[in-house]
């Protein structure tokens, strides 16, 4: 009797232990498979849908996809180069650091500032990395003065970078810092109005810079599972030469882990991204700078997020990619046709009338 309990006892030790390793395992493969979802390959496809059209003139139309590799499951240190003369990749320099979700962003002395994001072990970071092209290898340059994973990097007209929001184990951040790349220091700006995450910064033709939706809930720590959290609608200008953050126009639907791009017209173009229900949308708006309000215009053909919007050179945005409304890694591209200016209204020109002669009066005879 003895026996048969204490054989019970071992076998459920084994169970316990077999649980408890099984535990730690889905521990460290959750973040990757919820909370890092732009992981995608996009591969070759065609297909012909009828674009949507919408009033204010934008429209969308289904092209073909790219060919294109994606982030793995886990951080990585490699990093490559393509040519678009050859359409090839070369593998480059390794960073200094295993990373994922960092910001990048190219400086204006033409060397490439990589920070923040996560390590091989989830851990938020706080150092940067510089990307030499000549020698084709990385340095460490500052620290960020807090740790954070962050989407966008911006570089300013003034050739200082701006790095705002943002996330770390313990939850959404609303600080701002500025990158140096004459000292490779940061220092704090001013902090956002409202903390966000998975949101858009685009840098505006007046030197402004556009911060739009995301969102802004916190999440526990560690970030082992990381569900679609509810976006916001607000929006936030931010001016270097204050450095301070002022609201500007919500936009007409809340997302996240959409995009955002600078059109030659000088209006921002947010596309997709996932809606309050954390559902992939296929609507887009249209920020006008001059009044600071949104618009809506043409809808996607289809409903995607976590994918790429790339400005061409004659005018239109192609979006690549992402997850569709199944989940399911997109590899469908469409064309955005931005709508016409309207025409400044000028003043009918009038009919100037002539000049009448001065009378010639003619002298009395005497």
């Amino acid at each position: 009797m003895k026996t048969r309990r204490s054989q019970t006892t071992i076998t459920n030790l084994r169970w316990g232990a077999f649980v408890f390793i099984l535990l730690i395992l889905v521990i460290q493969v959750m973040p990757r498979a919820f909370g890092q979802r732009g992981q995608r390959v996009i591969s070759k496809s065609t297909s012909s849908v009828k674009a949507p059209s919408h009033p204010n003139g934008g429209s969308w139309a289904v092209t073909d996809s790219l060919s294109a590799g994606g982030l793995s499951n886990g951080a990585l240190p490699s990093a490559e180069l393509y040519d678009p003369a050859t359409g090839t990749w070369t593998v480059t320099g390794s960073l200094n650091t295993a990373r994922e979700s960092h910001t990048t962003a190219l400086l204006s002395n033409g060397m490439v500032l990589v920070a923040g994001g996560y390590d091989s072990m989830t851990h938020v970071l706080a150092s940067a990395e510089l990307y030499d092209p000549v020698s084709g290898s990385w340095t460490f340059t500052g620290n960020l003065n807090t740790a954070r994973t962050v989407k966008n990097a911006t570089l300013l007209t003034n050739g200082m970078v701006l790095v705002a929001a943002g996330s770390t184990n313990s939850g959404i951040l609303a600080s701002a810092e500025l990158y140096d790349p004459v000292s490779g220091s940061w220092t704090l700006t001013g902090s956002l109005n409202n903390g966000r995450s998975a949101n858009t910064a685009t840098l505006l033709p007046d030197g402004k810079v556009l911060v739009a939706a995301g969102d802004d809930i916190t999440f526990p720590s560690p970030p082992i599972i990381t569900f679609p959290s509810p976006p916001i609608a607000s929006a936030e200008l931010y001016d270097p030469e204050s450095g301070t953050w002022t609201f500007t126009g919500s936009l007409n639907t809340a997302r996240d882990l959409h995009s955002a791009t600078l059109l030659t017209n000088g209006m921002v173009l947010v596309a997709a991204g996932a809606d309050i229900s954390g559902n992939p949308t296929a609507s887009a708006e249209l920020y006008n700078p001059a009044t600071g309000s949104w618009s809506v215009t043409g809808s996607l053909n289809a409903a995607r997020e976590l994918h790429s919007a790339t400005l061409l050179a004659n005018g239109m945005v192609l979006a690549v990619g992402g997850f569709d409304s199944n989940f399911d890694v997109s590899p469908s591209a469409e064309l955005y046709n931005a709508p016409a200016p309207s025409p400044t209204p000028t003043a009918t020109p009038g009919v100037t009338p002539r000049p009448r002669p001065t009378p010639h009066i003619r002298p009395t005879p005497p």
